[in-house]
């Protein structure tokens, strides 16, 4: 099964909030401020350029976000960092690793999924939890009627449309015997096209990366089609502005292997790894995320070609 490399890692701050006292609106006041501070991401995080750091940090600053909910479980902003945050702590260091450590300890990968699919979970009711916000009984109401829920959803809620679908198809692609989320899989779909209407240019074109991986990694009969995968990684390098070397991470991995064309994976990736991850600061720690798989696939290519 191919799965889908990391686009972006976030930050999570916040630990002040655990000092203040509890008691009445003050408290309600840091909480707010923090949260609205964590629902725009961190620049420090994505700026960096040692995904282990990140990684050891960003375990206690989502334990952080969960305090603050405890706090103020309806603040929008803090669920959508509590989405984003699990979804992409999941992806870079839970699911990518165990690819990395199969081989040498099936034991170990086998773990590390089990715990990337529960923080998918988490992500997923983090997500739905804060669209419930602005919209009553939003879950029951999008399995009933997708379509007229997500025409009321606007666009400061696209961050929150786009995390909970992310981690709703993550949770389900790494444990298809999760049939409470398969049964429900269909309902992503409808998720990405409204956050897609709403900002067709969300981070850099990360919508559309997700969409090329949804319609091309699955067979026709449940909904795949390779022709509306490959014009979304068309319009997601185009607004990605050559700028993130994960869509051509993603395309080696998804169409080159599935094609057996190895001219093409090799193309691929040697223009991902010919970029410089100093050249775009703020992409540093997401292209370096990249630039791992990028180097492990190279690797395997008599695992993945015939």
């Amino acid at each position: 099964m191919r799965r889908l490399p990391l686009r972006r890692l976030a930050a999570t701050l916040g630990l002040l909030a655990l000092a203040l006292p509890n008691t009445g609106c003050i408290k309600r006041m840091a909480v707010n401020a923090l949260g609205d501070a964590l629902a725009k991401g961190g620049g420090t995080y994505a700026r960096d350029d040692d995904p282990e750091l990140v990684r050891d940090a960003t375990a206690f600053g989502l334990k952080t976000i969960e305090s603050l909910l405890d706090a103020e479980p309806d603040h929008a902003g803090l669920r959508l960092a509590a989405a984003r945050g699990f979804t992409q702590y999941a992806f870079a260091f839970l699911q990518s690793e165990a690819d990395y450590v199969e081989e040498a300890d099936y034991a170990q990968a086998k773990h590390m999924r089990q715990r990337a699919w529960r923080m998918f979970r988490r992500a997923r009711a983090h997500g739905l939890r804060g669209l419930a916000i602005e919209h009553a009984d939003f879950e029951a109401r999008l399995r009933k009627d997708p379509a007229a829920l997500l025409a009321k959803v606007d666009e400061d809620e696209v961050g929150l449309l786009v995390w909970t679908g992310l981690a709703w198809a993550a949770a389900v692609a790494i444990n298809k015997e999760d049939a409470e989320l398969a049964a429900d899989v269909p309902l992503v779909e409808p998720l990405m096209q409204r956050a897609l209407a709403l900002d067709p240019g969300f981070g850099g074109g990360a919508i559309h990366d997700f969409l090329f991986s949804w319609y091309t990694g699955r067979p026709k009969s449940a909904g795949g089609d390779p022709d509306k995968g490959l014009a979304h990684h068309q319009e997601g390098l185009a607004l990605a502005k050559g700028q993130r070397i994960a869509p051509l991470v993603a395309y080696a991995e998804g169409v080159c292997v599935k094609q057996q064309d190895q001219a093409c994976f090799h193309k691929y990736l040697d223009e991902a790894l010919a970029f410089d991850p100093d050249a775009v600061p703020e992409q540093r720690l997401a292209n370096l995320v990249a630039r791992k798989r990028a180097l492990w696939l190279k690797g395997r290519v008599e695992d993945l070609f015939l």
